[in-house]
């Protein structure tokens, strides 16, 4: 039963506000790609940071009418929005923002980013899970690396008002897609075994349910689908865009996939061989994608793969 909308538009823009690479010196602009430029009065004033963290700018345009998402908010309090002052960004126009999951690497920077927005109460798509507390990666009964808790009250205090989804969920005049909670359905995408969190007081492995994405439907192109860090499995979450869309053409696949470690490289291969055969014009991992994972991409879909950078904009049409 679909409850939910996705409209075709005419354009997609995503501008990187903050990922774990930057090169100012590339010059590589096309007509998809459009890398930053961190001038001011026609001086280099400052570079574009990068850390370790996801943040974007995500713009639909549909017969002339545009629509603003912010997606995720960085790791440091600072680090997404410094990139926003920097790049000129008019943070103003954001309708709305989406969360990919609860981890500090997507939602440390939301005061700062927020408090540029300048509107209050605008609302947050994010999945219940996402306040798991206390959530931590295990490495040992002695190690336990704890995430900061992140609750619905912060996000009150930041200016936004949460709306929590589990389903498909479209925003923005239904020009983008929360795609939800992702079915866990291939045999090599099986979960991070360290992440770990405490349910009724005892401790449980934490499968990052709230990890999801967001979907857009380029017109006549496709999908363009954008992960946070594709905890759930990237493969799993284009699958299940494509299936609780109808669509089977994509167009862009982009985002963090998980695929850095010694827990995840081993399917590096079988996930670009997954890639090849669902073969999208351009594939553009993100963040915790890894060297590695990164690399082969690159080597196995040359003509298909593009390098994200923080300050990078992105322009589908």
């Amino acid at each position: 039963m679909i409850d939910f909308s996705l409209k075709a538009v005419d354009k997609v823009e995503i501008l990187t506000l903050q990922d774990n690479y930057i090169d100012i010196t590339a010059m590589d602009s096309n007509a998809v790609v459009t890398r930053a430029n961190p001038l001011k009065d026609g001086e280099i004033r400052a570079s574009v940071l990068a850390e370790h963290g996801f943040s974007a700018l995500v713009k639909t345009t549909t017969n002339g009418k545009t629509h603003t998402l912010l997606f995720d908010f960085g790791f440091s309090e600072n680090g997404a929005a410094q990139n926003a002052a920097t790049l000129g960004v008019d943070m103003t126009e954001v309708e709305a923002a989406a969360l990919s999951h609860g981890h500090s690497d997507h939602t440390g920077g939301m005061e700062k980013l927020t408090a540029m927005i300048g509107k209050k109460n605008i609302p947050l798509l994010v999945h219940p899970a996402a306040f798991k507390s206390p959530r931590y990666l295990k490495f040992g009964e002695e190690l336990k690396i704890y995430f900061p808790k992140f609750t619905r009250e912060r996000i009150k205090q930041a200016g936004l008002a949460p709306v929590e989804a589990t389903k498909p969920c479209s925003m923005l005049d239904d020009t983008i897609l929360f795609l939800g909670e992702v079915p866990r359905t291939t045999d090599f995408e099986t979960g991070w075994p360290l992440p770990h969190c405490q349910q009724d007081g005892k401790e449980v492995w934490d499968a990052i349910e709230d990890d999801t994405s967001i979907v857009m439907h380029l017109k006549d192109k496709g999908l363009v689908i954008l992960s946070g860090c594709a905890h759930a499995g990237i493969i799993n979450t284009v699958h299940y865009a494509m299936k609780v869309t109808g669509i089977e053409k994509v167009h862009a696949i982009m985002g963090g996939f998980h695929l850095s470690g010694p827990f995840f490289e081993p399917i590096i291969d079988r996930a670009t061989q997954a890639f090849k055969k669902i073969n999208p014009a351009y594939i553009i991992p993100t963040h915790c994608t890894g060297r590695k994972a990164i690399m082969e991409m690159e080597k196995q879909m040359p003509e298909q793969f593009i390098l994200n950078m923080a300050g990078t904009k992105l322009t589908f049409s």
